[in-house]
């Protein structure tokens, strides 16, 4: 058996997901811990209100949920008796016996496997401690389970991959291939919960990259107007494409308001993690002639940046933004500096510099000095580029040596010999 402890800060959501799959036909309600009634005589309201009636005792408590699955190995088919019988026994060990709670048996998946619901407030409004829950109780006691009840034992990598717990690798969504609400589901829940994004536009720029999009509607829209949001799957030219689903439909309910707190909470992001990416731009322009931005974005490929560019409908670039795979975070042009604008690295790759003189093109067309000295000097280490350092202390030189000329300034001086004279 394997188990998998979720925590919640909302009750309501994770009921609402077992309940629409019960509703799906594909779950069931099969038990019901320190309720007045039996299951199949509760309705919806009264196994919502047995649970916020104990969570009014603390209200303190932010995350006041938990969300347990505990999976079998495909080879076992266990009565509903039995399956009860676990999930009472796993809940007890546990610590949450005394608990209200909801045993659902799944019946989407290739493994058997249960979901179990309860909250963390006791009846005298004292917390269920639930740091390490899994390491300090759920181990311990998913081991007795396997002795007491004879079930396939999960020890070893091998067995918890064949009980497929684990989404399957991401990919894009294919429209027609997979229902459209599972596809969403497991993209969304890969990107929102790992990339560092601080704006609707960054988000999109990767789920792009998996055929979706987070979509507020037009500015008259009933959806904008409400302050909603839409997930849609998009074809392979980037079109929508099939029925758009509310954002308040999923269980984890990523809505505008929930993206809204990881803005705010991202929009502060590590200093190192901005002089990578910014570091990593420079230097693929350094010692390179002009460029078209799609050469650049190759160079950028290579060191775990994924460059995204955004065009109008005459082919004019007015937006560009970094997804950098290594450190998973997401930055517009701008907001690492003007000098990442779409505009400026147009003008950097050298596509767009003005009719000067040679000497001032060549400053145009590579960043300057000062920003190169400042990013590298403070990161130096991180990028993988061969001539970085080598880079770095022709800069240096050039910064604070009074007497160093650019090759291209330098002028050629004529050498007259003087006849008789010697050069000692």
């Amino acid at each position: 058996m394997v188990t998998i402890i979720k925590t919640s800060h909302s009750i309501r959501s994770v009921l609402n997901y077992n309940e629409n799959k019960v509703k799906q036909g594909v779950a069931e309600c099969i038990g019901a811990g320190n309720y007045t009634a039996d299951v199949d005589k509760l309705n919806d309201f009264a196994k919502l209100n047995r649970f916020t009636k104990r969570l009014e005792l603390n209200e303190n408590v932010k995350r006041n949920s938990i969300h347990v699955s505990l999976n079998f190995d495909p080879s076992e088919n266990h009565s509903k008796e039995k399956l009860i019988a676990i999930a009472n026994t796993y809940m007890e060990k546990i610590g949450f016996g005394a608990q209200p709670y909801l045993v659902y048996q799944h019946h989407d998946a290739g493994h058997p496997h249960l979901h179990v619901v309860s909250v963390n407030i006791e009846r005298d409004g004292k917390r269920i401690d639930m740091h390490h829950l899994g390491i300090r109780k759920s181990e311990p006691a998913r081991k007795e389970i396997e002795e007491t009840f004879g079930l396939v034992k999960a020890e070893g990598r091998k067995i918890k991959e064949q009980f497929n717990l684990k989404p399957t690798s991401i990919g894009k969504a294919n429209y027609g291939k997979i229902e459209s609400k599972k596809a969403l589901i497991n993209i969304l829940n890969h990107v929102i919960n790992n990339y560092k994004y601080s704006r609707l536009p960054e988000l999109n720029a990767v789920l792009k990259q998996y055929n979706v999009l987070a979509d507020r509607g037009s500015e008259k829209s009933r959806v904008f107007l409400a302050n909603g949001l839409v997930y849609r799957i998009l074809d392979d030219k980037g079109n929508p494409i099939g029925v758009p689903i509310k954002a308040s439909d999923f269980y984890f309910k990523p809505t505008l308001k929930f993206l809204g707190e990881k803005f705010e909470k991202n929009e502060v992001r590590n200093m190192s993690d901005k002089l990578r990416v910014k570091n990593i731009i420079n230097m693929a322009l350094f010692n390179e002639r002009a460029m078209p931005v799609s050469h650049l974005a190759k160079l950028l490929e290579r060191e775990g940046i994924q460059t995204i560019f955004r065009r109008s409908a005459e082919g004019q670039l007015y937006g560009i933004t970094y997804v950098d795979l290594i450190t998973k975070n997401v930055f517009n042009g701008s907001s690492l500096g003007k000098e990442y604008s779409a505009k400026a690295i147009e003008e950097r790759c050298g596509l767009k510099i003005a009719s000067e003189e040679k000497s001032n093109q060549i400053y145009e067309k590579i960043p300057s000095t000062e920003l190169l000295i400042d990013d590298l000097q403070y990161q130096k280490d991180t990028i993988t580029i061969p001539y970085l350092v080598k880079a770095l202390d022709m800069l240096m030189r050039s910064e604070y040596s009074s007497d160093y000329v650019p090759n291209q300034l330098k002028k050629k001086k004529n050498k007259r010999k003087r006849r008789g004279l010697s050069n000692n």
